[in-house]
């Protein structure tokens, strides 16, 4: 149950309780947990739930990863102040195909079962579609906080909104799930329509395990790659080690209790010691970025993006988090500060480097010839507060 969020006391006492009943009938559980396949990465935020799902595995439960190929298609309104667009078809399969591969840098995929929800959902007639719509009022749907917002700033709420957790709903149907994993976005989803359904066609309701959100690295909104505060799981250690490094200080508490391996106990005590100032909150970042990175790349990989850190950012003085830029290799240093436009004309980009203000990777460049080989990923500095990390390509 560690980083579980219901927002009521009772409902948490009630599945704490459902699930020790489950767990003392001494069997597999059926564990689930999905995922809209709505853009290409999975980012850091979509580990939470995938780690609690490998904790079900490592304990011998039935784990299985469902992509939501077709709730997908409507997109979920959980957490969203306007109507999500309906992506094509194509679009969905596409982005699916990468998703289980990645999820299995934390899920065993010897003991992962993947499926998608149009496996049944296709299926669904019109006839059972009303059978679905006759557990819910529209009260209860309107009553859903995102929908309530947007009735009160007079946007539209769709129809096939309202869809979204009947199809989610119905996939605990289908797999005749014992527990579902989700985060609090997800909480109507899964605690009433996931299990009113499963109790109208004589299944035993499933145990809604609930996770926090975690915040993206601007440390407000939760982390999404249409906000541009995500950390993806297939960038780079260096990449990963320095996003995280970028977030703000009181977000700390989030990341340790959701994106590590850490026993509440040990996060209590981390707690403790920069309360009473006996950790400084930078060092307290460095063991955090340390620890994530190594759960996806390794003890070495960790260690080697904390050293590049500590050599590129800190005695460069640069910021924490810097945005990447694709260039092509062996272009000339003149046409990608114009093409990242730090530098209005080549006369100009020529000025900036013979006086000195240019560096790349901290060193400071004075050939107005510099071409761009040799690297792989590079920072271009000029002055103090222009920086990109250049990603070299073919």
């Amino acid at each position: 149950m560690q980083g579980t969020e219901y927002g009521d006391l009772s409902l948490e006492h009630s599945m704490r309780s459902e699930l020790r009943q489950l767990l003392l009938e001494d069997r597999p559980l059926k564990v689930y947990c999905g995922y809209d396949p709505t853009a290409t990465d999975l980012h850091l935020g979509h580990t939470i739930t995938i780690r609690k799902l490998r904790q079900f595995q490592d304990l011998g439960h039935e784990v299985t990863f469902l992509i939501g190929d077709y709730t997908a298609l409507i997109g979920d309104p959980s957490d969203k102040n306007k109507t999500r667009p309906i992506l094509a078809k194509e679009e969905v399969q596409r982005n699916a195909k990468t998703f289980a591969e990645q999820a299995f840098n934390i899920l065993d995929s010897k003991k992962t079962v993947v499926r998608y929800n149009s496996e049944w959902l296709s299926e669904l007639g019109f006839v059972k579609l009303i059978e679905l719509a006759q557990q819910f009022t529209v009260q209860q749907f309107l009553a859903r906080n995102n929908f309530a917002l947007r009735i009160a700033d007079k946007e539209p709420i769709y129809l096939h909104e309202t869809f979204y957790a009947l199809m989610q709903g119905y996939d605990a149907v289908a797999m005749e799930a014992d527990v579902q994993v989700g985060g609090t976005d997800q909480l109507f989803n899964i605690v009433v329509a996931g299990r009113k359904l499963q109790q109208s066609m004589g299944l035993q309701p499933q145990v809604g395990i609930v996770l926090g959100i975690l915040p993206g690295t601007d440390g407000e909104q939760r982390m999404s790659k249409t906000m541009g505060n995500h950390i993806p799981i297939n960038s780079s250690p260096e990449d990963m080690f320095g996003k995280i490094m970028s977030i703000p200080d009181h977000a700390m508490d989030a990341y340790w209790r959701l994106a590590t391996r850490y026993s509440p106990d040990q996060i209590e005590r981390y707690a403790a010691l920069m309360e009473s100032g006996k950790k400084h909150p930078k060092d307290a970042k460095m063991e955090l970025a340390s620890e994530i990175t190594d759960i996806f790349w390794g003890a070495h990989q960790s260690e080697q993006a904390k050293l590049h850190f500590e050599t590129v950012f800190q005695a460069g003085a640069l910021p924490g988090y810097i945005d990447d830029y694709n260039v092509d290799r062996g272009s000339s240093l003149i046409d990608v500060l114009i093409d990242c436009e730090f530098s209005e004309s080549r006369s100009a980009a020529r000025r900036l480097i013979e006086q000195g203000a240019v560096k790349l990777n901290s060193v400071k460049i004075l050939d107005i010839n510099t071409k761009l080989d040799g690297y792989d990923n590079v920072i271009l500095q000029v002055g103090k507060r222009r920086v990109i990390n250049l990603v070299i390509g073919v």
